[in-house]
Protein backbone atom coordinates (compact mmCIF):
# COMPACT_ATOMS: atom_id res chain seq x y z
CA UNK A 1 0.00 0.00 0.00
CA UNK A 2 2.52 2.17 0.98
CA UNK A 3 4.26 1.75 -2.40
CA UNK A 4 1.41 2.13 -4.38
CA UNK A 5 0.81 5.20 -2.62
CA UNK A 6 4.22 6.91 -2.92
CA UNK A 7 3.42 5.61 -6.70
CA UNK A 8 0.75 8.16 -6.74
CA UNK A 9 2.36 11.24 -5.62
CA UNK A 10 5.54 10.85 -7.39
CA UNK A 11 2.76 10.22 -10.50
CA UNK A 12 0.57 13.51 -8.89
CA UNK A 13 4.82 15.52 -9.39
CA UNK A 14 5.71 14.19 -13.05
CA UNK A 15 2.64 15.35 -14.37
CA UNK A 16 2.11 17.96 -12.58
CA UNK A 17 5.42 19.55 -14.36
CA UNK A 18 3.81 18.65 -17.94
CA UNK A 19 0.48 19.54 -18.17
CA UNK A 20 -1.87 22.19 -17.81
CA UNK A 21 -2.72 24.16 -14.31
CA UNK A 22 -6.26 23.75 -14.60
CA UNK A 23 -7.82 21.70 -11.60
CA UNK A 24 -10.01 19.15 -13.77
CA UNK A 25 -7.61 19.14 -16.27
CA UNK A 26 -5.37 17.59 -14.43
CA UNK A 27 -7.70 15.33 -12.26
CA UNK A 28 -9.23 13.74 -15.56
CA UNK A 29 -5.54 13.24 -16.85
CA UNK A 30 -4.77 11.14 -13.63
CA UNK A 31 -7.54 9.14 -13.49
CA UNK A 32 -7.10 7.86 -17.43
CA UNK A 33 -3.43 7.10 -16.44
CA UNK A 34 -4.61 5.23 -13.43
CA UNK A 35 -7.46 3.52 -16.05
CA UNK A 36 -4.28 2.45 -17.96
CA UNK A 37 -2.09 1.51 -15.32
CA UNK A 38 -4.91 -0.36 -13.41
CA UNK A 39 -5.99 -2.38 -16.70
CA UNK A 40 -1.85 -3.36 -17.13
CA UNK A 41 -1.41 -4.64 -13.47
CA UNK A 42 -5.01 -6.56 -13.63
CA UNK A 43 -3.51 -8.77 -16.78
CA UNK A 44 -0.08 -9.64 -14.93
CA UNK A 45 -1.98 -10.50 -11.71
CA UNK A 46 -4.29 -12.58 -13.92
CA UNK A 47 -1.52 -14.42 -15.40
CA UNK A 48 0.33 -14.90 -12.48
CA UNK A 49 -1.35 -14.09 -8.91
CA UNK A 50 -4.59 -15.47 -8.81
CA UNK A 51 -3.94 -17.64 -12.34
CA UNK A 52 -4.39 -20.98 -10.00
CA UNK A 53 -7.92 -19.74 -8.55
CA UNK A 54 -9.37 -18.41 -12.11
CA UNK A 55 -8.41 -21.99 -13.55
CA UNK A 56 -10.79 -23.68 -10.57
CA UNK A 57 -13.56 -21.14 -10.99
CA UNK A 58 -13.22 -21.28 -14.84
CA UNK A 59 -13.28 -25.45 -14.60
CA UNK A 60 -15.82 -25.00 -12.28
CA UNK A 61 -18.45 -23.27 -14.54
CA UNK A 62 -17.55 -24.84 -17.66
CA UNK A 63 -18.58 -28.26 -15.78
CA UNK A 64 -22.40 -26.20 -14.12
CA UNK A 65 -22.80 -25.16 -17.87
CA UNK A 66 -22.37 -29.10 -19.42
CA UNK A 67 -24.42 -30.29 -16.43
CA UNK A 68 -27.49 -27.41 -17.52
CA UNK A 69 -27.45 -28.17 -20.70
CA UNK A 70 -27.68 -31.74 -20.51
CA UNK A 71 -30.76 -31.38 -18.13
CA UNK A 72 -29.91 -33.37 -15.91
CA UNK A 73 -32.91 -35.03 -13.34
CA UNK A 74 -34.00 -32.85 -10.80
CA UNK A 75 -32.82 -34.96 -7.72
CA UNK A 76 -29.55 -34.82 -9.50
CA UNK A 77 -29.10 -31.17 -10.84
CA UNK A 78 -29.71 -30.21 -6.91
CA UNK A 79 -26.47 -32.39 -5.56
CA UNK A 80 -24.62 -31.26 -8.64
CA UNK A 81 -25.18 -27.56 -7.75
CA UNK A 82 -24.88 -27.51 -3.99
CA UNK A 83 -21.23 -28.77 -4.65
CA UNK A 84 -20.48 -26.50 -7.33
CA UNK A 85 -21.68 -23.62 -5.52
CA UNK A 86 -19.68 -24.53 -2.18
CA UNK A 87 -16.38 -25.11 -4.57
CA UNK A 88 -16.44 -21.74 -6.60
CA UNK A 89 -17.36 -19.91 -3.52
CA UNK A 90 -14.40 -21.34 -1.75
CA UNK A 91 -11.99 -20.53 -5.32
CA UNK A 92 -13.88 -16.97 -5.70
CA UNK A 93 -13.48 -16.65 -1.80
CA UNK A 94 -9.85 -17.20 -1.93
CA UNK A 95 -9.36 -14.81 -4.75
CA UNK A 96 -10.97 -12.18 -3.79
CA UNK A 97 -8.68 -12.59 -0.29
CA UNK A 98 -5.88 -11.84 -2.48
CA UNK A 99 -6.89 -8.79 -4.44
CA UNK A 100 -8.75 -7.52 -1.33
CA UNK A 101 -6.44 -4.55 -1.17
CA UNK A 102 -7.27 -3.25 -4.80
CA UNK A 103 -10.77 -3.64 -4.15
CA UNK A 104 -10.69 -1.97 -0.72
CA UNK A 105 -9.17 1.36 -3.13
CA UNK A 106 -12.65 1.33 -4.73
CA UNK A 107 -14.79 0.40 -2.23
CA UNK A 108 -13.77 2.93 0.28
CA UNK A 109 -14.00 6.12 -2.75
CA UNK A 110 -17.76 4.56 -3.11
CA UNK A 111 -18.58 4.59 0.53
CA UNK A 112 -17.18 8.07 0.94
CA UNK A 113 -19.49 9.14 -2.03
CA UNK A 114 -22.29 7.32 -0.64
CA UNK A 115 -21.83 9.27 2.04
CA UNK A 116 -22.49 12.46 0.36
CA UNK A 117 -25.22 11.66 -2.07
CA UNK A 118 -27.88 11.36 0.40
CA UNK A 119 -26.93 15.04 2.17
CA UNK A 120 -26.26 16.71 -1.37
CA UNK A 121 -29.42 15.50 -2.54
CA UNK A 122 -31.80 16.64 0.13
CA UNK A 123 -30.11 19.94 0.85
CA UNK A 124 -30.13 20.97 -2.74
CA UNK A 125 -33.40 19.75 -3.97
CA UNK A 126 -34.85 21.47 -0.80
CA UNK A 127 -33.22 24.93 -1.62
CA UNK A 128 -34.36 24.35 -5.40
CA UNK A 129 -37.69 23.73 -4.93
CA UNK A 130 -38.22 26.47 -2.22
CA UNK A 131 -36.73 28.86 -4.58
CA UNK A 132 -39.37 27.69 -7.61
CA UNK A 133 -41.64 29.58 -5.29
CA UNK A 134 -45.25 27.11 -5.79
CA UNK A 135 -46.62 24.43 -6.41
CA UNK A 136 -47.08 25.41 -9.79
CA UNK A 137 -43.48 25.71 -10.82
CA UNK A 138 -42.79 22.19 -9.42
CA UNK A 139 -45.31 20.40 -11.54
CA UNK A 140 -44.17 22.33 -14.95
CA UNK A 141 -40.39 21.39 -14.23
CA UNK A 142 -41.72 18.17 -12.96
CA UNK A 143 -43.99 17.19 -15.97
CA UNK A 144 -41.17 18.18 -18.21
CA UNK A 145 -38.83 16.13 -16.93
CA UNK A 146 -40.35 12.73 -16.81
CA UNK A 147 -41.57 13.45 -20.07
CA UNK A 148 -37.73 13.44 -21.14
CA UNK A 149 -37.53 10.53 -18.94
CA UNK A 150 -39.64 8.24 -20.00
CA UNK A 151 -39.02 9.22 -23.88
CA UNK A 152 -35.67 8.57 -23.59
CA UNK A 153 -36.69 5.45 -21.76
CA UNK A 154 -38.34 3.96 -24.18
CA UNK A 155 -35.79 4.97 -26.99
CA UNK A 156 -32.73 3.11 -25.40
CA UNK A 157 -35.38 -0.04 -25.00
CA UNK A 158 -36.67 0.47 -28.65
CA UNK A 159 -33.46 1.03 -29.60
CA UNK A 160 -31.93 -2.20 -27.75
CA UNK A 161 -34.65 -4.15 -29.50
CA UNK A 162 -33.73 -3.29 -32.75
CA UNK A 163 -30.09 -3.57 -32.59
CA UNK A 164 -30.35 -6.83 -30.84
CA UNK A 165 -31.92 -8.20 -33.86
CA UNK A 166 -30.18 -6.60 -36.11
CA UNK A 167 -26.66 -8.06 -34.45
CA UNK A 168 -28.30 -11.23 -33.51
CA UNK A 169 -25.27 -12.36 -30.84
CA UNK A 170 -26.93 -14.98 -29.52
CA UNK A 171 -27.60 -17.01 -32.70
CA UNK A 172 -24.22 -18.81 -33.04
CA UNK A 173 -24.49 -20.24 -29.43
CA UNK A 174 -27.31 -22.99 -30.24
CA UNK A 175 -28.07 -24.23 -26.51
CA UNK A 176 -30.82 -26.30 -25.95
CA UNK A 177 -32.95 -25.59 -23.22
CA UNK A 178 -31.70 -25.92 -19.90
CA UNK A 179 -33.08 -27.76 -16.45
CA UNK A 180 -36.04 -25.35 -14.91
CA UNK A 181 -34.30 -26.57 -11.10
CA UNK A 182 -30.98 -24.38 -11.74
CA UNK A 183 -30.98 -21.32 -9.02
CA UNK A 184 -28.74 -18.71 -10.17
CA UNK A 185 -28.67 -17.33 -6.82
CA UNK A 186 -30.62 -14.30 -8.17
CA UNK A 187 -34.03 -12.25 -7.01
CA UNK A 188 -36.93 -12.12 -9.49
CA UNK A 189 -38.54 -8.70 -10.02
CA UNK A 190 -41.72 -8.89 -10.81
CA UNK A 191 -44.02 -5.43 -11.07
CA UNK A 192 -46.25 -5.02 -8.96
CA UNK A 193 -48.19 -1.93 -7.80
CA UNK A 194 -48.16 -1.73 -4.37
CA UNK A 195 -44.39 -2.63 -4.12
CA UNK A 196 -43.39 0.07 -6.32
CA UNK A 197 -45.27 2.68 -4.19
CA UNK A 198 -43.65 0.88 -0.98
CA UNK A 199 -40.82 1.48 -2.61
CA UNK A 200 -41.49 5.50 -3.88
CA UNK A 201 -42.76 6.83 -0.11
CA UNK A 202 -40.79 6.54 2.82
CA UNK A 203 -41.66 5.53 6.15
CA UNK A 204 -38.85 7.46 7.76
CA UNK A 205 -36.82 9.82 6.44
CA UNK A 206 -33.44 8.44 8.12
CA UNK A 207 -34.57 5.37 6.87
CA UNK A 208 -34.00 6.51 3.51
CA UNK A 209 -31.26 8.52 4.12
CA UNK A 210 -28.54 5.62 5.30
CA UNK A 211 -30.33 3.02 2.84
CA UNK A 212 -29.76 5.90 0.08
CA UNK A 213 -33.20 5.39 -1.04
CA UNK A 214 -32.96 8.39 -3.73
CA UNK A 215 -36.09 8.53 -4.87
CA UNK A 216 -37.84 8.35 -1.62
CA UNK A 217 -35.42 11.19 -0.40
CA UNK A 218 -36.28 13.05 -3.70
CA UNK A 219 -39.94 12.42 -2.39
CA UNK A 220 -39.71 13.96 0.95
CA UNK A 221 -37.25 17.21 -0.52
CA UNK A 222 -40.22 17.89 -2.68
CA UNK A 223 -43.23 17.61 0.21
CA UNK A 224 -40.49 19.87 2.27
CA UNK A 225 -39.34 22.03 -0.31
CA UNK A 226 -42.49 23.23 -1.47
CA UNK A 227 -43.72 23.67 2.36
CA UNK A 228 -40.40 26.24 3.38
CA UNK A 229 -42.02 28.11 -0.18
CA UNK A 230 -45.61 28.34 1.22
CA UNK A 231 -44.51 29.52 5.14
CA UNK A 232 -43.00 32.70 3.13
CA UNK A 233 -40.81 34.86 4.87
CA UNK A 234 -39.92 32.34 7.87
CA UNK A 235 -38.73 30.12 4.91
CA UNK A 236 -35.53 32.16 4.20
CA UNK A 237 -33.73 31.19 7.43
CA UNK A 238 -34.34 27.42 6.36
CA UNK A 239 -33.53 28.41 2.59
CA UNK A 240 -29.82 29.93 4.00
CA UNK A 241 -29.16 26.76 6.03
CA UNK A 242 -29.62 24.15 3.69
CA UNK A 243 -27.65 26.56 1.06
CA UNK A 244 -24.41 26.64 3.65
CA UNK A 245 -25.15 23.20 3.83
CA UNK A 246 -25.00 21.96 0.32
CA UNK A 247 -21.68 24.50 -0.03
CA UNK A 248 -20.55 22.35 2.73
CA UNK A 249 -20.95 18.83 1.09
CA UNK A 250 -19.45 20.38 -2.20
CA UNK A 251 -16.64 21.22 -0.50
CA UNK A 252 -16.49 18.07 1.00
CA UNK A 253 -16.79 16.58 -2.43
CA UNK A 254 -13.90 18.14 -3.75
CA UNK A 255 -11.80 16.34 -0.66
CA UNK A 256 -12.93 13.37 -1.82
CA UNK A 257 -12.56 13.39 -5.59
CA UNK A 258 -8.68 13.70 -4.73
CA UNK A 259 -9.40 9.64 -4.16
CA UNK A 260 -10.97 9.18 -8.03
CA UNK A 261 -7.54 8.04 -9.36
CA UNK A 262 -7.02 5.53 -6.69
CA UNK A 263 -10.08 3.58 -6.54
CA UNK A 264 -10.22 3.84 -10.34
CA UNK A 265 -6.50 1.86 -10.20
CA UNK A 266 -7.65 -0.44 -7.80
CA UNK A 267 -11.17 -1.18 -9.27
CA UNK A 268 -9.21 -1.97 -12.59
CA UNK A 269 -6.70 -3.51 -11.25
CA UNK A 270 -9.54 -5.87 -9.33
CA UNK A 271 -12.01 -6.20 -12.19
CA UNK A 272 -9.06 -7.26 -14.98
CA UNK A 273 -7.18 -9.79 -12.41
CA UNK A 274 -10.92 -11.47 -12.08
CA UNK A 275 -12.10 -11.69 -15.45
CA UNK A 276 -9.01 -11.83 -17.58
CA UNK A 277 -8.56 -10.90 -21.82
CA UNK A 278 -10.47 -15.31 -21.67
CA UNK A 279 -14.00 -13.93 -20.93
CA UNK A 280 -13.29 -10.58 -23.18
CA UNK A 281 -12.45 -13.04 -26.25
CA UNK A 282 -15.21 -15.69 -25.10
CA UNK A 283 -18.34 -13.18 -25.42
CA UNK A 284 -16.23 -10.90 -27.72
CA UNK A 285 -19.11 -10.38 -30.34
CA UNK A 286 -22.00 -9.41 -27.35
CA UNK A 287 -19.56 -7.14 -25.62
CA UNK A 288 -18.56 -5.37 -28.72
CA UNK A 289 -22.19 -5.28 -30.14
CA UNK A 290 -23.72 -4.05 -27.06
CA UNK A 291 -20.82 -1.06 -26.66
CA UNK A 292 -21.48 -0.67 -30.05
CA UNK A 293 -25.56 -0.17 -28.89
CA UNK A 294 -24.28 1.95 -26.36
CA UNK A 295 -22.41 4.37 -29.33
CA UNK A 296 -25.34 4.40 -31.39
CA UNK A 297 -27.38 5.74 -28.00
CA UNK A 298 -24.85 8.16 -27.05
CA UNK A 299 -25.12 9.56 -30.90
CA UNK A 300 -29.14 9.71 -31.11
CA UNK A 301 -29.00 11.04 -27.74
CA UNK A 302 -26.38 13.97 -28.91
CA UNK A 303 -28.90 14.39 -31.99
CA UNK A 304 -31.86 14.91 -30.32
CA UNK A 305 -30.46 17.76 -27.38
CA UNK A 306 -28.54 19.34 -30.47
CA UNK A 307 -31.77 20.46 -31.82
CA UNK A 308 -32.89 21.25 -28.55
CA UNK A 309 -29.90 23.43 -26.99
CA UNK A 310 -27.62 23.50 -30.08
CA UNK A 311 -23.81 22.98 -30.44
CA UNK A 312 -23.48 23.51 -27.26
CA UNK A 313 -24.19 20.08 -26.19
CA UNK A 314 -20.44 19.34 -27.69
CA UNK A 315 -19.24 21.42 -24.99
CA UNK A 316 -21.88 19.56 -22.91
CA UNK A 317 -20.25 16.15 -23.60
CA UNK A 318 -16.80 17.62 -23.11
CA UNK A 319 -17.77 18.79 -19.26
CA UNK A 320 -18.66 15.55 -18.81
CA UNK A 321 -15.71 13.51 -20.01
CA UNK A 322 -14.58 12.80 -16.30
CA UNK A 323 -17.68 12.12 -14.75
CA UNK A 324 -18.20 9.39 -17.15
CA UNK A 325 -14.55 8.07 -17.33
CA UNK A 326 -15.11 7.78 -13.13
CA UNK A 327 -18.58 6.47 -13.72
CA UNK A 328 -16.86 3.73 -16.24
CA UNK A 329 -14.08 3.10 -14.04
CA UNK A 330 -15.99 1.91 -10.84
CA UNK A 331 -19.19 0.72 -12.17
CA UNK A 332 -21.00 3.30 -10.48
CA UNK A 333 -22.76 6.63 -12.19
CA UNK A 334 -23.66 6.97 -8.26
CA UNK A 335 -19.97 7.88 -7.82
CA UNK A 336 -20.03 10.94 -10.82
CA UNK A 337 -23.61 12.25 -9.16
CA UNK A 338 -21.68 15.11 -7.38
CA UNK A 339 -19.32 15.85 -9.72
CA UNK A 340 -21.91 16.14 -12.72
CA UNK A 341 -23.84 18.93 -10.34
CA UNK A 342 -20.65 20.90 -10.61
CA UNK A 343 -20.47 20.56 -13.97
CA UNK A 344 -23.99 21.09 -15.22
CA UNK A 345 -23.78 24.37 -12.57
CA UNK A 346 -20.84 25.48 -14.45
CA UNK A 347 -22.56 24.44 -18.10
CA UNK A 348 -24.68 27.14 -17.22
CA UNK A 349 -27.82 25.11 -16.37
CA UNK A 350 -29.66 26.73 -13.41
CA UNK A 351 -28.94 24.76 -9.75
CA UNK A 352 -32.54 24.87 -9.35
CA UNK A 353 -33.02 22.67 -11.88
CA UNK A 354 -30.07 20.61 -11.53
CA UNK A 355 -30.87 19.88 -8.39
CA UNK A 356 -34.36 18.97 -9.38
CA UNK A 357 -33.65 17.12 -12.37
CA UNK A 358 -30.90 15.31 -11.79
CA UNK A 359 -31.68 13.24 -7.98
CA UNK A 360 -35.28 12.27 -10.26
CA UNK A 361 -33.10 10.55 -13.12
CA UNK A 362 -31.06 8.11 -10.84
CA UNK A 363 -34.71 6.68 -10.37
CA UNK A 364 -36.14 7.43 -13.36
CA UNK A 365 -33.25 7.89 -16.22
CA UNK A 366 -31.07 5.10 -16.75
CA UNK A 367 -30.48 5.04 -20.30
CA UNK A 368 -27.84 2.50 -20.27
CA UNK A 369 -29.38 -0.04 -18.27
CA UNK A 370 -32.55 0.24 -20.23
CA UNK A 371 -31.18 -1.10 -23.24
CA UNK A 372 -29.03 -3.62 -21.80
CA UNK A 373 -32.79 -4.90 -20.33
CA UNK A 374 -33.63 -5.53 -23.84
CA UNK A 375 -30.52 -6.30 -25.48
CA UNK A 376 -30.02 -9.22 -22.94
CA UNK A 377 -32.90 -10.48 -22.91
CA UNK A 378 -33.51 -10.73 -26.29
CA UNK A 379 -29.54 -12.43 -26.76
CA UNK A 380 -30.86 -15.23 -24.13
CA UNK A 381 -34.18 -16.41 -25.93
CA UNK A 382 -31.67 -16.16 -29.05
CA UNK A 383 -29.50 -18.37 -27.47
CA UNK A 384 -31.79 -20.91 -26.95
CA UNK A 385 -33.50 -20.63 -30.38
CA UNK A 386 -36.24 -18.81 -29.04
CA UNK A 387 -38.29 -17.01 -31.49
CA UNK A 388 -40.24 -13.86 -30.05
CA UNK A 389 -42.49 -12.45 -32.69
CA UNK A 390 -42.23 -8.65 -33.00
CA UNK A 391 -45.52 -8.22 -31.16
CA UNK A 392 -43.86 -10.27 -28.39
CA UNK A 393 -41.16 -8.29 -27.99
CA UNK A 394 -42.66 -4.99 -27.48
CA UNK A 395 -44.78 -6.40 -24.89
CA UNK A 396 -41.57 -7.00 -23.44
CA UNK A 397 -40.49 -3.94 -23.93
CA UNK A 398 -43.41 -2.09 -22.06
CA UNK A 399 -43.37 -4.99 -19.08
CA UNK A 400 -39.36 -3.91 -18.64
CA UNK A 401 -40.35 0.05 -19.09
CA UNK A 402 -42.64 -0.42 -15.96
CA UNK A 403 -40.67 -3.12 -13.47
CA UNK A 404 -37.23 -1.50 -13.77
CA UNK A 405 -38.82 1.78 -12.52
CA UNK A 406 -37.59 2.75 -8.64
CA UNK A 407 -35.17 -0.07 -8.65
CA UNK A 408 -31.98 2.07 -8.65
CA UNK A 409 -30.13 1.04 -5.24
CA UNK A 410 -30.67 -2.39 -5.68
CA UNK A 411 -27.72 -4.41 -6.09
CA UNK A 412 -27.34 -5.77 -9.79
CA UNK A 413 -30.68 -4.14 -10.74
CA UNK A 414 -30.55 -4.42 -14.41
CA UNK A 415 -30.19 -8.15 -13.81
CA UNK A 416 -32.88 -8.84 -10.80
CA UNK A 417 -35.44 -7.14 -13.62
CA UNK A 418 -34.42 -9.56 -16.50
CA UNK A 419 -34.69 -12.31 -13.92
CA UNK A 420 -38.39 -11.81 -13.65
CA UNK A 421 -39.30 -10.37 -16.95
CA UNK A 422 -37.53 -13.70 -18.58
CA UNK A 423 -40.29 -16.12 -17.07
CA UNK A 424 -43.07 -14.14 -17.72
CA UNK A 425 -42.32 -14.98 -21.74
CA UNK A 426 -41.36 -18.47 -20.87
CA UNK A 427 -37.86 -17.24 -21.26
CA UNK A 428 -34.92 -20.07 -19.33
CA UNK A 429 -34.05 -17.84 -16.48
CA UNK A 430 -30.75 -20.09 -16.50
CA UNK A 431 -29.71 -18.32 -19.66
CA UNK A 432 -28.36 -15.72 -16.96
CA UNK A 433 -25.66 -17.37 -16.42
CA UNK A 434 -24.47 -16.39 -19.61
CA UNK A 435 -23.76 -12.98 -18.71
CA UNK A 436 -22.98 -12.90 -14.76
CA UNK A 437 -19.32 -13.66 -15.87
CA UNK A 438 -19.16 -10.71 -18.27
CA UNK A 439 -21.68 -8.08 -16.29
CA UNK A 440 -19.26 -6.10 -14.66
CA UNK A 441 -17.72 -5.19 -17.88
CA UNK A 442 -21.14 -4.60 -19.02
CA UNK A 443 -22.05 -2.52 -16.21
CA UNK A 444 -19.38 0.02 -16.81
CA UNK A 445 -20.52 1.10 -20.13
CA UNK A 446 -24.12 1.29 -18.71
CA UNK A 447 -22.65 3.49 -15.73
CA UNK A 448 -21.11 5.31 -18.22
CA UNK A 449 -24.15 5.76 -20.50
CA UNK A 450 -26.33 6.71 -17.18
CA UNK A 451 -24.40 9.45 -16.83
CA UNK A 452 -24.57 11.32 -20.23
CA UNK A 453 -28.07 10.09 -20.38
CA UNK A 454 -28.83 12.22 -17.15
CA UNK A 455 -27.05 15.25 -17.95
CA UNK A 456 -28.61 15.46 -21.74
CA UNK A 457 -31.75 15.86 -19.60
CA UNK A 458 -30.74 18.40 -17.04
CA UNK A 459 -29.52 20.50 -19.83
CA UNK A 460 -32.77 19.37 -22.00
CA UNK A 461 -35.21 20.84 -19.37
CA UNK A 462 -33.28 23.93 -18.74
CA UNK A 463 -33.55 25.12 -21.87
CA UNK A 464 -37.37 24.14 -21.91
CA UNK A 465 -37.47 26.40 -18.79
CA UNK A 466 -34.84 28.67 -20.31
CA UNK A 467 -32.50 28.35 -17.10
CA UNK A 468 -29.76 27.90 -19.45
CA UNK A 469 -27.40 30.72 -19.20
CA UNK A 470 -24.98 31.47 -21.57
Amino acid sequence: MFGICLLRNNIFKFMSEITPKSKSNKLTLFIFIALIAGIALGFVLNKSYVQQENQTIAQLESGQQQNVIAGTSVATAADVQKVWKEQKASAVKARDKKLEAFSLMADIFLRLIKMIVAPLVFSTLVVGVAKLGDIKAVGRIGGKTLLWFFSASLLSLFLGMLLVNLFQPGAHMHLALPDTAVDLGIQKSAFSLANFLHHIFPTSIFQAMAENEILQIVIFSLLFGTATAAIGEKGKIIIEFFESVSDVILKITGYVMNLAPVAVFGAMVAIIAKQGPSILKTYSIFIGEFYLGLSVLWIVLILIAFFIIGKRVISLIKRMKEPALLAFSTSSSEAAFPKMMLELERFGCNNRIVSFVLPLGYSFNLDGSMMYMTFASLFIAQSYGIHLPFATQLSMLLVLMLTSKGIAGVPRASLVVIAGTLGTFNIPEAGLALLLGIDPILDMGRSATNVIGNSIATAVVSKWEAALDA
